[in-house]
Order: structure tokens, then C-alpha cells, then sequence
């Protein structure tokens, strides 16, 4: 259910901010946009954040910017979010197209080109924000009429190039992003998205749907890049995947197939497929018998979705919270991973009262046939990047049910380890790893020592660094390959390595790879001349169990910088270091 603009004002007044982190969002603008401030407000809240937005002058941009005003840009700023509008920043394209010559429209484009170029240049020469830059939006009515699409010089192709020259600018630049007006009013209709009335009174140009649809695609960005996105998505079953109750109406009798009612479950059914290939984990939660629902996944000929998408399944008859537990320790991840798709209000409610932690999309009963929008619209499981790691996914989470199958036969740990045949390999960050680095970065929560988040650029732009090394560990074992699943970044000064990142997936927790890829970091800092190492611990709601990691082995504390605020350990490299575990088959390196 959508929430109106007062709810949502509402619910920003009455919440008690005072221990959420802040999310700095500069606004630059050469149109009125203050509505918007209680939308950011909201999603931010959603994501546990308390957003502080300033607005930049109306029309001010690029005396703002390039005149480098004093106080625009401070070291707190998490993002800069830039709006501008054609109608104010080129009423001949907007507006007065059909008297333009092919010239003309040449030498307006470099403008404006121009224009860009020196603004995002001045942006971040000030501020490593990340920069959100909202496109040109596309003619409604072109001034050509439908003699547009026919033309080579046509007034929509004009403004697609416009856009096109604007996301070229913005690959120049490491966190700067383009963000799709037309995809915003495609979703609600020009009719919509647009406040006419407001243009003219204030230069408010779009309608309070549209600001908040907007705000919306924004924090798709920032909750990626913010690690709070989602990667589990759990499905029921009845009602859901397909119509109908597989106990009482039988595989002939669910409604399942390319034509209506069962082209509605179809449809859905493949925008689930679409998440498992962009690497979510898809699960089954579902009150019923087994046998039934696999003689549905295994017989029904109209299945999009099938048993080898499915990482792990709990099916049975007992309650959801209690199931979706269970799917969490399957797979080794928080319940802050996961999303619930039921259309059951009692599920629901149970869920949201047990496990708040659980984000929950309730299908409304009835409607199937919004099933496919309304989980393609929720922006729960966008990413900036789509890795190797990300495809084989689902792969690697059924591997790990087959570990722990073996696990719970084996009597000795060591032997246990040893059975796995794993190899690991330690190399360096390149251009083929670094999108996998820096989504680790931005993704990982439980095993993160000090959860900063990285985009590819800034760890490209480290790995060039000289007195920077950025690297990874690889494992596979005798069940998969489960690709790159730890990250760690030293930063050197003097004869000391500082550890900026160490992370490692959950999925690998417990199998000895932290201490292979933590005493590979220790023999790198003393291949580099280094005598001491310093940790951090810097604490987070979720990274509680990895507190004492580095007092686990050998290093000390050395400073405590507040209540809450973090730990730093010392390891002195002339005391030694301890071998590597002994049960992995190979470790390969070459750092």
C-alpha cells in the first residue's frame, strides 16, 4: 500500500532520529523541489538512516559549483543530486525547437555539454560524494508532431542525445551515477508525473506522485551502494507461484500456463527467474506437503520456475518465522538478507511481528496480475554491478547444503575439513575482480571488520595506488567453486600496514579461510618492509561476532576511541607469524 505525502510526513515528524546514522544529500537545482525533502526523509528511514537534505539556490548551479561557494561542499556529504531541467537550461530545445537549423542544435548540444563537463569536474575536484544526476526527460508532445519519428534531427532524438552525452560524462568520474527520469514517468504517465499548474506558479514542475516515485529510484542507488540491499528472496507457494491450492485442486487444477489465469503466475514466475540470474538466492517457504509442491516443480509442463533455481526449501506445516530461521542457518545468512513474498495477511503480520529484521512484500489477494510489477518495482535487490560470483549464486548455496549434510555425518573436524579438498588462491585486485571487490564491499555485513563501503572506481583508483594493496581470496572445494568470497585492503605508512577493509561472504564462515587470507595479509605487510600490523573493529548492528577476531590472533588492543566507537589492535611482525591451517589441499598466492 502506498503511503500518501501527509502519512509520510507523518511518520518522518514523530521518528526519533537521534541514533541513526546520517545521510548528507546535497540538492542542486534549477527548479523548486522542496516536496521532495519528506520522501528522501522516509526512504532514508526505511534504510535506517536519517537524511539531512540541503538544497543548493534556485537556478544557481553553476555559479554555485564552478564558483566554488563557500560551505557548498563539507566532508560529511554522502551524495550530490543534481536536477536540471531542459525547459530552464535550454528553452530553444525544450520549447523552441522547430526554429532551430541542424547548426544550431549542434552548437546547443556542445553548450550544454560544456555546461556538464565543467560542473561534475568542479564537483569532484570538491567532494568524493557520490553524484546522482536525474536525465533529460523526453517530449510528451514533440514540436514536431508525428512528423518527429520521421525525422533525423527529430526533437526526442535530439534529447536522447542529450542523455547520451550526459552518461558519457558521468563514466568519466568513479561514483557518479545517471539516473532515468523517462523510466519514472514511464511508471506513472506523463499525466501523472506532471504538476502543470505548479510550473507556472512556481517552477515546481512535477506532482507529488512523481517526487516521490523519483526519490524512489534515488535510493535504489544509495541503498546498493549503502550495503542495504537484499540478496534472499523466499517465495510461497499457493496463491503465489501459481493459483490456486496444490492440495485440493491437483497439478491439473492450479492455474499455471502462457493464457489467462495461469499467464499472470507465468509472468511472475519469470521475473523470479530474472532475480536468480542477476544472483539471488530464491528459496521456497510454504504451508503444505512437500511431495505436492516438488510434483508441481518437477510434472507441471508451464513451470518457469525450477528446482535447480531453488537454493533451499522449507515446506512443511509449521509457521513462517519459524521456517525462514531455518532457511537463514541453511544458508549461512542474516535475516536482514531476506525478502518474503506471501499473499497470506496472517503469514505477514506473523512475520513482521517475529522478525522484523525480514523485509516483506505482501501480494494482495486477487491481483495477481500485478504480481510481476510490484516485485520488479521494489528495488530490494539492485546492485551496480552483476559478477561471475553473483550467476553461480544459487549454485554455491546448494553446495553448502551438501557440506553441512556432510558435516553432521563427520566425527572430526579436521577430517571434515580435509574431505572438502578446498583450495584457495590469494591474488591481487585486476579489472576482471574489481567489480566483485567492490561489491563485497558494499554487500557484506557479519564477517566486515569495519564495513566501509567501496564503489569499483574507488577500488581501482586503490589498487593504483602505490602505497595501497588491494586483494582477494578465491575458494572452491570438491562440491563447487564458490568464486571470490574475501577482500582485504592495507594501506601503508611508514613501517606499518594499516587494514582499511578485511571481509569475508558468509557462506565461507568457519572453514578456516579467514586465517589462511589474515596471515597472507601478514606476510605481505612484511614482505613490504612493514614491522607492525593495526586492525580495526569498527562496530555495526551486524558485525557483533567478529569484535574479538583479531584479540583471537594475536593482536593486541591498543586504543578504544569511545562507547561504541571502535577498537585498534597491533600485531608486531618480528614476533612471528603462525602457519597457515593445514587441512586445505593447495593455497596458492602471488601476493
Amino acid at each position: 500500500m502506498k503511503l500518501s505525502y501527509s502519512q509520510i510526513q507523518g511518520i518522518v515528524n514523530k521518528t526519533d532520529f537521534s541514533n541513526y546514522p546520517k545521510l548528507h544529500l546535497l540538492v542542486l537545482r534549477n527548479i523548486m523541489l522542496e516536496p521532495i525533502e519528506p520522501y528522501y526523509k522516509y526512504f532514508a528511514y526505511q534504510m535506517g538512516f536519517d537524511a539531512h537534505v540541503r538544497f543548493g539556490e534556485y537556478d544557481n548551479i553553476y555559479q554555485e559549483v564552478v564558483g566554488r561557494q563557500p560551505g557548498l561542499f563539507h566532508q560529511d556529504i554522502t551524495c550530490v543530486i543534481v536536477f536540471m531541467k531542459l525547459e530552464t537550461m535550454s528553452p530553444d530545445l525544450s520549447t523552441n525547437f522547430t526554429k532551430l537549423s541542424t547548426s544550431d542544435i549542434h552548437n546547443e548540444l556542445e553548450r550544454i555539454k560544456g555546461y556538464i563537463d565543467a560542473v561534475l569536474n568542479s564537483i569532484r575536484e570538491q567532494s568524493d560524494a557520490i553524484i546522482l544526476w536525474h536525465g533529460f526527460e523526453m517530449p510528451v508532445y514533440p514540436e514536431l508532431g508525428v512528423l518527429d519519428g520521421q525525422s533525423e534531427h527529430s526533437h526526442a532524438a535530439t534529447v536522447g542525445e542529450l542523455n547520451r552525452l550526459l552518461q558519457q560524462s558521468l563514466r568519466r568520474y568513479k561514483n557518479a551515477y545517471f539516473v532515468d527520469m523517462n523510466l519514472c514517468m514511464a511508471r506513472l504517465g506523463a499525466g501523472s508525473f506532471y504538476d502543470r499548474r505548479y510550473w507556472h506558479i512556481g517552477r515546481a514542475p512535477y506532482s507529488r506522485e512523481a517526487l516521490c516515485e523519483i526519490a524512489s529510484e534515488d535510493f535504489k542507488y544509495l541503498r546498493a551502494l549503502k550495503g542495504k540491499n537484499r540478496k534472499c528472496l523466499v517465495v510461497d507457494c499457493d496463491n503465489t507461484l501459481w493459483g490456486g491450492i496444490i492440495g485440493e485442486d491437483g497439478l491439473e487444477g492450479i492455474k499455471m500456463g502462457k493464457t489467462y489465469p495461469g499467464s499472470q503466475y507465468y509472468e511472475f514466475q519469470q521475473e523470479i527467474v530474472n532475480l536468480y540470474h542477476r544472483g539471488v538466492i530464491i528459496t521456497l517457504c510454504s504451508k503444505n506437503n512437500e511431495e505436492d509442491v516438488l510434483e508441481v516443480f518437477r510434472k507441471h509442463p508451464d513451470m518457469v520456475l525450477k528446482e535447480e533455481h531453488i537454493a533451499a526449501a522449507q515446506i512443511n506445516w509449521e509457521d513462517k518465522a519459524s521456517n525462514l530461521r531455518r532457511l537463514a542457518d541453511d544458508l549461512n545468512i542474516g535475516l536482514s538478507s531476506m525478502v518474503l513474498l506471501d499473499d497470506s495477511e496472517f503469514e505477514i503480520n506473523l512475520v513482521r511481528e517475529m522478525l522484523p529484521e525480514v523485509a516483506i512484500i505482501h501480494l494482495p489477494a486477487g491481483r495477481a496480475f500485478e504480481y510481476r510489477n510490484i516485485l520488479a518495482s521494489c528495488g530490494l535487490f539492485d546492485t551496480l554491478t552483476i559478477t561471475d560470483e553473483d550467476k553461480r549464486r544459487a549454485t554455491s548455496y546448494r553446495a553448502e547444503s551438501s557440506r553441512k549434510k556432510l558435516q553432521t555425518q563427520a566425527t572430526d573436524m579436521v577430517r571434515y575439513y580435509r574431505s572438502l579438498e578446498m583450495v584457495v588462491e590469494i591474488r591481487l585486485a585486476d579489472d576482471f575482480s574489481i567489480p566483485r571487490i567492490a561489491q563485497l564491499t558494499q554487500k557484506t555485513n557479519q564477517f566486515n571488520l569495519t564495513t566501509r563501503r567501496y564503489s569499483d572506481a574507488d577500488i581501482k583508483t586503490m589498487a593504483e595506488n602505490n602505497n595501497v594493496d588491494v586483494f582477494y581470496i578465491a575458494l572452491k572445494d570438491r562440491f563447487g567453486d564458490s568464486g571470490i568470497v574475501g577482500v582485504c585492503i592495507l594501506r601503508y605508512a611508514g613501517d606499518e600496514a594499516l587494514v582499511d577493509i578485511f571481509l569475508l561472504s558468509c557462506r565461507v564462515l568457519g572453514r578456516g579461510v579467514e586465517d589462511v587470507f589474515l596471515i597472507q595479509a601478514l606476510k605481505l605487510a612484511r614482505k613490504k618492509g612493514c614491522r607492525a600490523v593495526l586492525g580495526e573493529y569498527l562496530p555495526t548492528i551486524k558485525n557483533a561476532q567478529v569484535e574479538n577476531f583479531y584479540a583471537q590472533r594475536g593482536f593486541v588492543e591498543i586504543a578504544t576511541s569511545g562507547a561504541g566507537s571502535g577498537k585498534r589492535f597491533r600485531y608486531e611482525i618480528s614476533g612471528g607469524i603462525q602457519p597457515e591451517p593445514n587441512f586445505f589441499q593447495n593455497i596458492i598466492s602471488d601476493i
